[in-house]
């Protein structure tokens, strides 16, 4: 068997989770899986449980460079893809480069910025390219967006539309820690000056070239392709649900899979691949008819993963 680079991925992992980023396991393993399948990451959760920490820890381990923008509302698209400004010496317009031309962007509180504003970022994070005026900039490779998102709920935050959610390959929250690790948190205070300090521990080679061992090395059969099918179907048909997983959601699912199925070492995708991503890839993508607003997408992906039988591979 020959995955490469997977022990300098799983180096990543563990050095995250085990070291930096206890308690937050999860959140790490899906980030990489959203890395690995060229996608994008929304964490969601309330503030102060260590969604931007997770971010920075992320961009410095690997060693990419790196943009952080800072949604509020007043901030323009200009501000995220940059703007010409006129160059008196040289009697030209310089183009100025914004932080969306960074390998790992930090979209911070992404939800606070103005509708306008949250579009900007829809060419960057499908075609990996910005166009300003009329001329296309190409974007950094691998390119990552790993955007933060505080609760609906709470004061002066504006919906991210549906087309600007597909864009998102995984959307997952943090949590709060185990009480004892919590405690320990606690104690500590905070680890912004230690993640400043990580080494890098892989190249962006190295990143390229698991990404195309997760695409063109892990078999999907078609039978698993069938579950995936099945999956998206029954979301479709579910009666509380005015809109299931979309095309573009099921092609997600599979390259999530198969990053999924890459980490564990495995050379071919099983359900439980599938079942282990769904819920993250698919329930973003949900929308339940008006009456039914208050429904959790998350245990109702899960009771539907639940409904549908698992094939035998």
């Amino acid at each position: 068997m020959n995955l490469p680079k997977r022990a300098e991925i799983l180096t990543v992992m563990d050095t995250l989770a085990g070291s930096h980023l206890k308690g937050k396991d999860k959140a790490v393993r899906l980030s990489l899986i959203a890395l690995l399948t060229g996608g994008h990451i929304l964490l969601e959760d309330i503030p102060g449980l260590g969604k931007t920490t997770l971010a920075l820890a992320l961009a410095n381990v690997l060693g990419l460079s790196f943009g952080r923008i800072q949604c509020t509302s007043d901030l323009l698209p200009s501000d995220i893809t940059g703007l010409s400004v006129f160059n008196r010496e040289e009697s030209a317009f310089k183009f100025i480069r914004g932080p969306i031309f960074n390998s790992i962007v930090l979209v911070d509180e992404v939800n606070r910025a103005m509708p306008k504003t949250q579009s900007a970022m829809l060419e960057a994070m499908e075609e990996r390219r910005v166009t300003v005026e009329g001329v296309t900039y190409p974007l950094a490779e691998p390119f990552l967006v790993i955007a933060t998102q505080n609760p609906l709920e709470q004061v002066g935050t504006y919906p991210l539309p549906e087309s600007q959610l597909d864009r998102f390959t995984i959307r997952t929250g943090i949590g709060y820690p185990p009480e004892e690790l919590e405690k320990s948190i606690i104690s500590y205070g905070s680890i912004r000056d230690d993640i400043r300090h990580i080494e890098p521990l892989v190249s962006a080679g190295d990143i390229l070239a698991a990404r195309q061992a997760v695409k063109e090395q892990v078999y999907l059969s078609d039978k698993v392709t069938d579950y995936i099918y099945a999956i998206v179907t029954a979301t479709r048909n579910h009666p509380l649900l005015l809109s299931g997983i979309s095309t573009r959601g099921g092609i997600n699912i599979a390259e999530a899979a198969r990053a999924n199925a890459y980490l564990e070492g495995r050379e071919y995708v099983v359900p439980e691949d599938v079942r282990e991503v769904s819920v993250a890839v698919g329930s973003h993508r949900l929308i339940c008819r008006p009456e039914q607003e208050s429904v959790n997408k998350e245990e109702l992906l899960s009771a539907i993963l639940g409904s549908i039988p698992v094939p035998l591979v």
